[in-house]
């Protein structure tokens, strides 16, 4: 049995951490720096310890820093105070399937020591980009590949209109594919529709410009039209025929109303088809990240600022908790926020790694240092 005593001389302050099955004492150095530590009782200011044998109540050490950092919960305590600030990571924010194939791809190519390069940004994160960069991996735009030659290039989960690859055939470049198979697909059924009826308008929602709608206009020779919100619906022509698609992103809410617009205003003479092309892996995030912005005083939603995911997942979070932050890396974190703040939730698009969403909470732990804690209890 540790004491008290011990406790506090083994602490920083005396912050010790607690997950959701036990307590566990952050020890960052000397003797139990390593070792798997929780917190049996409490008593007013004091933090007695024992050191927990049971694996189902011990905590792994984070890997540098010494501190005892749970999965899930963590909840920091200030010794001479009861206030507790919760911190969860959501299990459901990360990279969706897509993006954790190209990422695992352009490490296995990078591993061999050979030059990769990535048409565009291989996910819309910049923490991770420069990540990959460190390792290897050269991120060139459509320019730089025409004048590139004998050259390996991974096309990233967005996909790619049909003229890349003619120009890698050309160039001799050697094309690694992590195009995501949802995006693949989609780019498949537009191009059978535009082959089959050309004149049809082929209507896609989805963000302009964004390589993944690049990708899907060119399978209709440039001919699709891009509508990027239900105000842009007014500019189709309901005597013509029209087939509806999404970008695999996109709020599901918002192409139901444009489809109930559509229903409700084409010709008897023209013909209307949707294809719900939305995916579901994205999708069903949305009532989940709302729900878990809901049970929590502040949101740190992590992601990059160019992510078109992340601004729907952020809208999302901010509807149903106004207390709600983006950030794109720890170094966004304004110690303000956690006044008066006794749960943090920490989520993110799907072009967040779980280890940015990790460090962010981790620059929360050093953060919520005694001194932190005492100076927003005292407000």
């Amino acid at each position: 049995m540790l004491t008290a005593e011990t406790a506090r001389s083994a602490l920083p302050d005396g912050v010790f951490v607690k997950t959701e099955r036990t307590a566990c004492l952050a020890v960052p150095d000397g003797p139990f720096c390593n070792a798997k530590c929780a917190v049996s009782q409490s008593v007013g200011t004091e933090a007695v310890a024992r050191l927990a044998h049971d694996g189902k109540q011990t905590l792994h050490m984070c890997r540098g820093t010494g501190m005892a950092l749970p999965v899930r919960h963590t909840l920091f305590y200030n010794q001479n105070n009861i206030r507790q600030v919760q911190i969860e990571i959501d299990n459901g924010s990360g990279f969706c399937f897509g993006v954790t194939t190209a990422i695992k791809k352009a490490e296995e190519e990078l591993a061999g020591g050979k030059t990769l390069y990535c048409l565009g940004d291989i996910v819309h994160n910049g923490m991770e980009c420069e990540r990959l960069r460190r390792m290897g991996l050269v991120t060139i735009n459509h320019e730089d590949l025409r004048r590139l030659r004998n050259a390996k290039v991974l096309l990233r989960a967005h996909g790619e209109p049909p003229e890349t690859y003619e120009l890698a055939r050309r160039n001799n470049i050697e094309i690694i594919d992590a195009t995501c198979p949802v995006v693949l697909q989609l780019q498949r059924r537009i191009k059978r529709q535009f082959d089959a009826n050309p004149d049809a308008q082929i209507v896609i929602f989805g963000k302009n410009g964004h390589a993944e709608v690049l990708g899907l206009v060119g399978q209709t020779e440039s001919k699709a039209i891009v509508i990027e919100a239900f105000d842009d619906v007014v500019k189709l022509d309901f005597n013509r025929d029209i087939y509806l698609y999404s970008q695999t992103t996109k709020s599901l809410d918002e192409f139901h109303r444009i489809i109930d617009y559509i229903q409700g205003h084409i010709s008897p003479s023209a013909t209307f088809r949707s294809f719900d092309t939305i995916c579901r892996q994205v999708a069903n995030r949305m009532p989940n990240v709302s729900a878990f912005a809901a049970r929590h005083d502040l949101i740190l939603f992590v992601c990059g600022h160019k992510s078109s995911n992340g601004k729907v997942l952020f809208n999302e979070c901010l509807r149903v908790n106004p207390n709600s932050h983006l950030v794109e890396g720890p170094g966004e974190i304004d110690p303000r926020w956690l006044q008066g703040v006794d749960t943090v939730g920490i989520c993110g698009a799907t072009s967040t790694p779980k280890w940015l969403m990790e460090q962010c909470r981790d620059a929360l732990v050093k953060g919520c240092d005694m001194k932190t804690i005492t100076n927003i209890n005292d407000q």
